[in-house]
């Protein structure tokens, strides 16, 4: 029951993306060279989002409820709330804010949840890398479109 659990709070995080899609304005958007490709994002995203759930339910078996799944849960909302600060309301000052705290969250669950599940840290791992990126990103277009 609590890997069902898990599943729908990161189905309910990876809607946010759906329901708030890049859309003109984003392509409108001057964007560095480095810019991984329209396609990239969403398989990234469907590998991570299968990490993160797998990982949640690790540490959430090993302890219930503990610091590194309240952490968890801090960057499942992280997570959910970017794509409506970027591409919601358009503001990608409070998505570059967001994507600090992701970041950080990402990485207090790797070190909180080393002594439970060192599986569950190792699966968090990609998924900084790719937050690492992704808030190089923001900040890249951001600077690249002052105003917009």
């Amino acid at each position: 029951m609590a890997a069902v659990v898990f599943v729908i709070i990161v189905l309910a995080a990876a809607s946010s993306g759906a329901i708030f899609k890049p859309g003109v304005w984003y392509d409108g958007l001057r964007k560095p060279s480095w810019t991984p490709p329209k396609w990239a994002f969403p398989v990234v995203w469907t590998i991570l989002y299968l990490f993160i759930g797998y990982a949640g339910w690790l540490v959430w078996s090993e302890m219930g409820w503990a610091l590194p799944v309240i952490l968890w849960g801090v960057q499942m909302v992280a997570n959910a709330l970017w794509s409506f600060f970027f591409f919601g309301i358009r503001r990608m000052d409070l998505a570059l804010a967001d994507v600090a705290v992701l970041w950080l969250s990402i990485a207090a669950f790797i070190l909180v949840s080393w002594p439970l599940s060192p599986l569950a840290s190792l699966l968090f791992v990609p998924y900084l890398v790719w937050v690492s990126a992704a808030a190089m990103l923001n900040h890249s277009v951001r600077s690249l479109n002052p105003g917009a």
